[in-house]
């Protein structure tokens, strides 16, 4: 007597498969069932290794959701399944081939800005500031003086402003002053570079300016510093590309964060460039920036006062005339001032002498003007 087993086909991934309705052949097609299980557990894993992208969620749908990247462009994507509830405005995963969001980003929607700016306790104190009297009266009398004598303005009954623009040449002192008022005042000083800020974080700028507010307010007293803030605040003129419109979105959220808290708050802003031409108004209005204050090349007494800073850990010779080094030092700003000393210390070094004399400096002198030549011939030639 012949047996007959009777048999089915199974239809998986365009192959047709015979089993068996035998025992034996439900035995086979459950190894196999198992097997394809694994299989796609694999290829599920597969889509999951790294490297994957960070997006945002914006809307989800049935079958696909629209997820927007870091560099601000949009797309209709499928969803894995069995993902845990997703919302919008989560932060998710996405294969980098088809942008498939696999996996729920477990990381907070909040950046740790804390990584992205310079956070410091300065300890530079005004008796390290040379050369500028002027400015550092104007400094004390916005910053210093509000947050050490809050209630004086009180009973006066005047508004101090929210913060100062500092501008001019370049190594003038700008950030020498921001931090001694910052030190004299015993608060945290925040340093920004509007440039990397926008180079660096397109796409979120205008989140990071907001959290960068938040966290000198949790560190208050403060001083937020941002430098080369033309970068950010220039004047605005029509919107083309995304870069652009990131620009303007983040110069908005600032224009925002310094309207947002009082004056006699324990949050003091310090903008800082070397182009004040280029500045949009809005952010030198009354109630923003609006102290602005020029720090521009020492006089012959202010080089004085900088070279004497800068020489007095110095081992001079006799010969040292510091008046006839300070009139060599014409429209020289005070970073070159530093420079000059520097370099004539290795004038000394390369002799193996302990002391610097007159000579170093004058060479000092010549290889620094020789330097500052050629950076401003570049310059022209770079921006005309």
């Amino acid at each position: 007597m012949n047996e007959f087993m009777p048999t089915r086909d199974e239809h998986v991934e365009g192959i047709t498969y015979s089993f068996a309705t035998s025992t034996n052949g439900l035995e086979e097609e459950n190894r196999f069932l198992k097997e394809t299980v694994e299989s796609l557990k694999q290829e599920i894993s597969r889509f999951k290794q790294k490297p994957l992208l960070v997006c945002k969620l914006k809307e989800l749908y049935e079958e696909s959701a629209l997820i927007r990247l870091s560099n601000g462009n949009e797309f209709v994507v499928g969803v894995s399944t069995h993902l845990p509830d997703l919302q919008s405005g989560d932060m998710v995963l996405a294969e980098q081939k088809n942008l498939t969001v696999v996996a729920k980003a477990d990381t907070t929607k909040k950046f740790d800005v804390a990584k992205f700016v310079i956070i410091e306790k300065p300890t530079v104190s005004w008796s390290e500031v040379g050369g500028l009297q002027k400015q550092e009266q104007e400094i004390k009398e916005v910053i210093e003086l509000p947050m050490k004598k809050p209630k004086l303005f009180e009973k006066v009954g005047i508004q101090p402003p929210k913060g100062i623009l500092l501008y001019g040449p370049p190594g003038t002192g700008k950030t020498m002053l921001a931090k001694a008022v910052a030190a004299s005042t015993d608060a945290t000083f925040i340093e920004i570079v509007a440039s990397e800020l926008v180079q660096k974080f397109i796409g979120e700028g205008a989140k990071m300016v907001k959290e960068i507010f938040e966290l000198a307010r949790e560190k208050a007293p403060s001083i937020v510093f941002i430098d080369e803030i033309d970068a950010l605040a220039a004047t605005r003129m029509e919107i083309g590309t995304s870069g652009e419109r990131e620009v303007q979105r983040t110069f908005m959220q600032l224009l925002a964060e310094i309207d947002g808290f009082k004056s006699l708050d324990n949050v003091k802003i310090v903008g800082c460039t070397n182009r004040k031409d280029i500045l949009d108004p809005a952010i030198t209005r009354p109630g923003r920036l609006d102290r602005i204050i020029k720090v521009d090349h020492p006089d012959e007494k202010g080089r004085f006062e900088i070279l004497k800073i800068h020489t007095k850990s110095m081992s001079l010779h006799k010969d040292v005339k510091t008046e006839e080094i300070v009139k060599l030092m014409t429209e020289f700003s005070g970073a070159e001032i530093k420079a000059v000393c520097t370099e004539a210390g290795y004038f000394a070094i390369r002799k193996n002498r302990h002391k610097v004399s007159h000579l170093d400096f004058k060479k000092a002198v010549e290889k620094v003007k020789v330097e500052k030549i050629m950076e401003e011939t570049e310059f022209r030639q770079t921006f005309g």
